[in-house]
């Protein structure tokens, strides 16, 4: 059955009669949810079943945006304070220990999603930590030191795919060089292309990824005139040729402050540019329905990417 190319939200933590006849009636390439669709694990594990129920869909994609730490949506019902720079931190004291343990966290965390029925999850973060920037960042990077970064992130990946649980990098081409956070602004980079290339977007070329999410940042010696979500020249030349990025892009969240236009506008403008996926995060169903009849079907690209993330999953 062929996707549109947007992935919703829901509002609270059961589906309305609305919600249902949303997912009957229409074809999400998935759902995301957050910390306000999470009770208990009873709860969790019903709302899950439920949605791939309705969509008769056994592998149908449910994300989450479980970092931990400052970013942890499970938290009502799992401990998860620890940081991904907890690990790049003791990397470089001990590498070897560093992987061990990271190797095992990650185990546990994805046999905890596949326990709720989540499949996707939007980590590894892989910005490189930059002096005199945002904190909105802070101790979701590995490092400020890119191979660090990129080795993680790489280990993230594949054992993230080794327990079917499918990962999604971000924020690509990089947000950690930001001083002001994208959920409230629209942050403005003053970096020069060469210093974007061989520092934030070292991180990034990882063969192995099918998901990447982008930064709603505007790299002003770039493209003054779009943020990435929104830069064909940043999409086609910087994550695509630059990086060498061949899985699916989809946008960062389209109702963030960062991003100046309507919902819809936002999403078309998205995948103008080159996305083949957008996000949306608020959970408000009429916006979900007036996106979902806005938004086309995925192309054959997009299809095609996703039947390689069908068959991790499987």
């Amino acid at each position: 059955m062929k996707k549109k190319a947007i992935i919703i939200s829901i509002r609270g933590t059961q589906l309305s009669k609305k919600e249902k006849l949303l997912l009957l009636r229409e074809h999400p390439w998935g759902v995301i949810l957050f910390k306000r669709n999470i009770k208990s694990v009873k709860q969790l594990k019903s709302l899950t079943q439920t949605i791939r129920n309705i969509k008769n869909d056994k592998y149908f994609p449910i994300l989450i945006d479980e970092e931990g730490s400052t970013v942890s949506r499970l938290r009502s019902i799992i401990n998860h304070d620890i940081s991904a720079y907890y690990f790049g931190k003791l990397f470089s004291i001990n590498q070897k220990l560093s992987i061990q343990l990271y190797k095992k966290y990650l185990n546990s965390l994805c046999k905890n999603l596949k326990k709720f029925g989540i499949n996707i999850n939007t980590i590894p973060v892989l910005d490189v930590l930059r002096k005199n920037t945002n904190k909105v960042i802070s101790n979701r990077s590995f490092s400020n030191k890119k191979k660090i970064v990129k080795k993680l992130g790489k280990i993230t990946v594949q054992v993230c795919h080794a327990n079917k649980i499918i990962s999604v990098i971000k924020h690509i081409p990089g947000h950690g060089c930001a001083t002001s956070d994208s959920h409230y602004e629209m942050p403005k980079v003053n970096l020069n292309y060469k210093e974007l290339i061989s520092t934030d977007c070292y991180p990034f070329k990882l063969t192995n990824a099918k998901l990447a999410m982008t930064a709603h940042i505007l790299y002003q010696k770039i493209d003054p005139n779009n943020v990435a979500t929104f830069s064909k020249k940043i999409i086609k030349e910087t994550i695509r040729k630059k990086i060498g990025y061949k899985g699916i892009l989809m946008s960062d969240d389209i109702s963030m402050k960062a991003l100046k236009y309507d919902l819809v506008t936002n999403a078309k403008k998205s995948l103008a540019a080159g996305c083949n996926l957008v996000l949306y995060c608020a959970g408000n169903i009429n916006e979900n329905l007036k996106l979902i009849k806005e938004v086309p079907y995925i192309d054959d690209f997009t299809s095609k990417k996703t039947s390689e993330i069908y068959k991790i999953l499987r």
